[in-house]
């Protein structure tokens, strides 16, 4: 039995059957989503192995909501981009961009529900006080990709491959703008960090 402020253990046998340590019961996906959904914390094990397989079965649980009828959230031109962020020097920012939108997301979104639980049963010029927190979602969002855009410019210094430049670049500014990159991944943190900042006063 787990501590009450340490995460549930979750064990996954060789047969696929996923065991719940904190209720001692059998669990499929579908019960590790409504867990997830009601914010209760869980690290998946390898029964054998003990190592942590969390991320793989949370990748699993995502790729089974996404086939189920009507409930795809992920858009294809989505898709396509994130696959091409594999491998690419992109790669190491995406996950923190990806974590900070959507906490920020999350916090507009509690402010939201909290607006439509007030809203129902009111008049509809009560309704349309609605739009104000769509509009601040929008808005957010608009931010949030500028400011990776921003971040791929940072991470992106050199002409694309096929342009007119000239093919023989000089070796020793290209050296220079490779050591430069770690200083611009620290001001693409504090530009993070600064934005996460800015969204918490609005919260």
């Amino acid at each position: 039995m787990a501590a009450k402020d340490e995460p549930i253990i979750i064990k996954k046998y060789a047969n696929r059957r996923l065991y719940n340590t904190g209720t001692s019961t059998y669990v499929t996906l579908e019960d590790l989503a409504e867990m997830v959904k009601k914010g209760e914390e869980f690290t998946v094990q390898d029964a054998k192995t003990g190592d942590d397989i969390t991320h793989p079965v949370l990748t699993q649980i995502i790729f089974e909501l996404e086939n189920k009828e009507g409930q795809n959230m992920l858009p294809i031109p989505f898709l396509r981009q994130l696959i091409a962020f594999y491998g690419d020097q992109m790669q190491m920012i995406v996950p923190s961009f990806l974590e900070q939108s959507m906490i920020a997301f999350s916090k507009e979104q509690e402010r939201f529900r909290e607006q439509m639980k007030g809203a129902l049963g009111k008049s509809p010029l009560d309704m349309m006080k609605i739009a104000t927190p769509i509009k601040a979602l929008e808005e957010q969002t608009r931010r949030n990709m500028e400011m990776f855009q921003n971040a791929m410019r940072l991470f992106t210094p050199f002409p694309p491959a096929g342009s007119n430049g000239s093919s023989a670049a000089p070796a020793e500014p290209a050296r220079k703008e490779t050591s430069e990159k770690p200083d611009d991944l620290q001001e693409l943190k504090e530009q993070i960090a600064a934005m996460q900042r800015k969204l918490d006063t609005m919260s």
